[in-house]
């Protein structure tokens, strides 16, 4: 009887031996601590096909590109606005800054919904010409823009300052109803990868 025990309790030792052979053998290391992988890749493509939304107005439709936020960065879609027929610079100029507003405002369409895309800018927000002590090129919204949330900024700045009627340098001039100074926003690298963060400014002048 302790023959066959002393025999069993062999088999079961070699047992283990190969399982944990076959183990090492496959590159798994036994731990009773959990192991943190990381957080899982985002599986939004933040890419669409062809175009975006396109205004259904009579007028013929000049592209543009409009930023929108897309997992925690922001990317830019095209899009499509009416050509304005204004002959002074100044009237084109605001006649585009409201149409980009609008596209900003507007419901991504399925595509851009499907691919990840999203917007931080609500309205009721509106667009006016600057004030006559403001540098030339500026703009106003209807609300101060460090009022707004820091997103929907960032996709403002960075879609005026991407589309030449609006921008300034490859910044844009932008102000709110009070009686505050406008300033100068740019559009960064850093602002496109973190549209949460504060926009960087520069001087007016």
């Amino acid at each position: 009887m302790s023959a066959v025990r002393e025999r069993r309790g062999l088999v079961g030792l070699v047992g283990v031996a190969v399982v944990a052979a076959v183990a090492s053998g496959c590159g798994i290391r036994t731990t009773s601590v959990p192991v943190d992988a990381g957080a899982a890749p985002s599986r939004l493509p933040c890419s669409v096909s062809g175009g975006g939304s396109a205004s259904r107005a009579q007028q013929q439709p000049a592209p543009v590109r409009v930023y929108l936020v897309c997992a925690s960065g922001m990317q830019a879609v095209e899009r499509t606005v009416p050509e304005t027929g204004d002959k002074n610079p100044q009237d084109s100029r605001l006649a585009v800054a409201r149409a980009l507003l609008n596209q900003l405002v507007a419901e991504p369409s399925a595509a851009e919904r499907e691919a990840g895309f999203t917007t931080s800018v609500q309205g009721p927000l509106t667009v006016s010409g600057g004030r006559g002590d403001d540098p030339k090129g500026a703009i106003r919204l209807s609300r101060q823009p460090e009022d707004l949330p820091a997103a929907a900024l960032s996709q403002i700045v960075c879609t005026y300052a991407e589309n030449g009627a609006t921008a300034d340098g490859g910044t844009v001039l932008l102000g709110g109803p009070g009686p505050y100074p406008v300033r100068r926003y740019a559009c960064t690298e850093q602002l496109r990868e973190r549209p949460d963060s504060a926009a960087p400014t520069r001087s007016a002048s």
